[in-house]
């Protein structure tokens, strides 16, 4: 199983730091950050400018790109980035669903968006996949269900990541069983509680939290789930480069630990 992290932690250096303080952790690949108004290491409206000093820098660093997140469905920044992941080699692009929890027309909404740009996503060869997310229109897996069961398209996928579904008060160990058949993506995090914020970056580090990882280790190698599992952990302004690769180096030794036990690295 391949250990990627996203560039987001990273947010306030360039995409050749965090590459390098990857690399150093040990991390098998990078989830290359493009979110508009958060982190934006791949710039999407140029990204064509990017590509050479984007493919020296991972290959540079021995790391490979596993995914690219996006968040946005806004469809002319997904073009780009299928556009974008098709040149770099990215198999899968991660996005958020929108609209509120509990509002039927938001589900729906976002269902119909979602099968539409992953039947755009498959044109390109890439997988589009969305995670549940706390106070949105998907945010568990009742929500995460429906939208399976509505999208036939062989290009979407499901993005699992436990924190939310924590949040969501259920837990993620048993909660992944039922979606496994469709997960494509696993963004993986701690967290504090079930509150509606992660908390902390250092509370966000794997092994710090609440959440049983391990257990949902455990569940991910015993449905035989093959893809990235990457670090995503995203937090306020003014963290030095020592304190987000602390984060970034303990959650790797966790995880690390936890998949060799299980076999699975």
């Amino acid at each position: 199983m391949k250990l990627g992290a996203n560039s987001v932690l990273f947010k306030e250096f360039d995409l050749q730091t965090a590459a390098t303080q990857l690399a150093r952790c040990g991390y098998d690949g990078i989830e290359i950050a493009a979110i508009k108004g958060m982190c934006e290491h791949l710039e999407l409206d140029s990204w064509r400018e990017q590509e050479d000093s984007i493919r020296a820098i991972v290959r540079d660093s021995g790391l490979s790109i596993l995914s690219m997140e996006v968040a946005s469905l806004d469809e002319a920044r997904l073009t780009l980035a299928f556009e974008a992941a098709s040149a770099l080699e990215i198999p899968v692009v991660n996005v958020g669903p929108g609209g509120k929890s509990d509002v039927e027309g938001d589900l729906l909404a976002s269902i119909d968006k979602l099968s539409a740009m992953a039947d755009k996503a498959s044109h390109y060869g890439v997988t589009l996949c969305v995670k549940a997310h706390v106070g949105q229109s998907i945010y568990n897996t009742p929500t995460t269900l429906r939208a399976m069961e509505s999208i036939a398209s062989p290009g979407f996928g499901i993005d699992m990541d436990p924190s939310h579904i924590y949040r969501a008060n259920e837990n993620p160990e048993e909660s992944v069983q039922d979606v496994l058949s469709r997960v494509r993506h696993i963004h993986i995090r701690d967290c504090k509680g079930r509150g509606q914020g992660p908390g902390s970056i250092e509370l966000q580090a794997c092994g710090r939290g609440d959440i049983n990882l391990m257990a949902y280790c455990e569940a991910l190698v015993r449905g035989e789930y093959d893809g990235p599992v990457c670090l995503e952990v995203i937090g306020a302004k003014g963290h030095s480069l020592d304190q987000v690769s602390i984060v970034a180096a303990e959650s790797y030794g966790y995880l690390n630990a936890c998949l060799k036990s299980l076999g699975a690295r």
